[in-house]
């Protein structure tokens, strides 16, 4: 037979669980959307962490090299500060910080006669061309995944970090293409003259923003209108 005292303290312990679970509810401050997609983003950025460890170890190019070095130390700082938000849920102990690239921003345009490309035979073939494409690709792939990642983080700490980290990889993907590009590993073909020109010229600004901003003044003068009547 239940005391009375024993159905006071059921009572008490019940109060003290609901009580609870909003706290705890807090601490888990993320979406189920998130979750699955910031899973998949710091997942592939471990592997790519790995690859880019293998790629170093096949380049033979210095310069490639430096380049996949730098970006691996970078990449894996920002993978710290991506994990240690999301299990968190709090500001990380740093910010993330900005990719600055060595490559200057000078790009080669044209097309020059090259053989065709076609799957390699032995693992013997792979060069610092095929070495570069899989880095690029590497890069391109993580912007995508993080974009897709950020528009369903609700989180605000984590979809900060996500959208800060994105121009990083856009960056880290330039230099690599800047470095294809000037090793003719990467050619950019252009339009003719004229229909470069033609589509270039084919859109003209609206000129609206005075409009906007006429409409604007005049929706506030109407506001001010109606709060004195």
């Amino acid at each position: 037979m239940i005391t009375q005292q024993q159905q006071n303290n059921m009572q008490t312990a019940s109060t003290n669980n609901m009580m609870a679970s909003p706290n705890m509810a807090r601490t888990v401050n993320h979406g189920a959307h998130e979750i699955l997609d910031v899973h998949e983003v710091i997942s592939g950025t471990l592997g790519t962490i790995d690859q880019y460890l293998m790629f170093e170890q096949q380049i033979k190019d210095p310069e490639l090299k430096d380049i996949v070095v730098r970006q691996r130390q970078f990449i894996t700082d920002q993978y710290n500060v991506l994990v240690e938000c999301f299990k968190t849920g709090q500001d990380p102990s740093h910010p993330t910080s900005s990719y600055m690239m060595k490559q200057s921003n000078d790009v080669v345009y044209g097309m020059k006669s090259s053989q065709p490309t076609k799957p390699k035979q032995s693992a013997a073939e792979i060069d610092d061309k095929c070495l570069s494409s899989l880095m690029l690709g590497c890069m391109k792939s993580s912007a995508q995944t993080m974009t897709m990642a950020a528009g369903e983080a609700t989180n605000p700490i984590v979809r900060r970090v996500l959208q800060d980290s994105i121009p990083n990889y856009l960056e880290m993907a330039y230099e690599i293409f800047l470095y294809q590009n000037k090793k003719e590993f990467y050619q950019v073909p252009q339009l003719k003259e004229e229909d470069t020109q033609q589509l270039l010229n084919s859109f003209a600004t609206s000129g609206g923003s005075q409009g906007i901003q006429g409409t604007t003044q005049g929706m506030q003068s109407n506001q001010q209108n109606r709060i004195l009547q």
